[in-house]
């Protein structure tokens, strides 16, 4: 088992930044991907950036050059820059991992609201 503990969500007007953290504890050893989806209201959950252990990144088109994502396996903590951001970008986000069995975790969720 895998428990994701995140940190970082707010209220910021449209042009500014934020920086969620996400802390995973538990079977850590088994970690592959860490990540981070979104679901905004009326709106299914959708990728915005995942990690790979060796360092792969993917990240949505619409998050791209404004989102960093970054992890620091001895803090077991993945990063999620955020830049320039938009009303769009309001939604809840969740920390993802998913470990080398291909289990899925979820954190809690963290409030990230644009203002316009």
């Amino acid at each position: 088992q895998v428990q994701l503990v995140e940190s970082g969500g707010g209220l910021v007007q449209a042009g500014g930044s934020l920086r969620l953290s996400c802390a995973a504890s538990g079977s850590i050893f088994s970690i592959n991907i860490m990540g981070w989806f979104r679901q905004a209201p009326g709106k299914q959950r959708e990728l915005v950036a995942i990690i790979t252990s060796s360092g792969r990144i993917t990240y949505a088109d619409s998050v791209s050059g404004r989102f960093t994502i970054s992890r620091d396996n001895a803090k077991n903590t993945v990063y999620l820059q955020m830049n320039s951001l938009k009303p769009e970008d309001t939604a809840v986000y969740y920390c993802h991992t998913q470990d080398m069995y291909l289990r899925v975790y979820w954190g809690q969720g963290t409030q990230v609201t644009v203002s316009s």
